[in-house]
């Protein structure tokens, strides 16, 4: 389940928005969050994004949380999980396992700190 990164708002003081979504994405969103409904869960995925994107990330993950890393080569602008620090194209860069078994972007000196 993904971590909340922004504050609760009252749907009384949200917008009505209209999306379009395939019906086998809607029904793995439902999937997804369980009891927190899809809609939450969708609020949640495209706060995630706008905070990665605008630099207000905050990390989620710790060394702890990482079980091996892999070189790689950015192919796209990348954050680091543990710093938050931009990876640019091209740049080394490792890959981590976490625990869950998931890869995430990790710049070459974040396991250093």
């Amino acid at each position: 389940m993904p971590i909340q990164t922004h504050p609760q708002t009252s749907t009384t003081q949200m917008q009505v928005t209209s999306i379009r979504l395939e019906r086998s994405l809607k029904d793995r969103l439902k999937e997804l969050s369980g009891s927190q409904g899809y809609q939450a869960l969708v609020r949640d995925i495209l706060w995630n994004y706008v905070q990665y994107q605008s630099g207000d990330y905050k990390p989620e993950f710790s060394k702890a949380d990482i079980r091996a890393s892999l070189p790689a080569i950015a192919q796209k602008q990348e954050r680091c999980v543990l710093t938050g620090k931009l990876i640019a194209p091209q740049e080394s860069m490792l890959f981590g396992l976490t625990l869950q078994g998931s890869l995430v972007p990790l710049s070459l000196d974040s396991l250093n700190h």
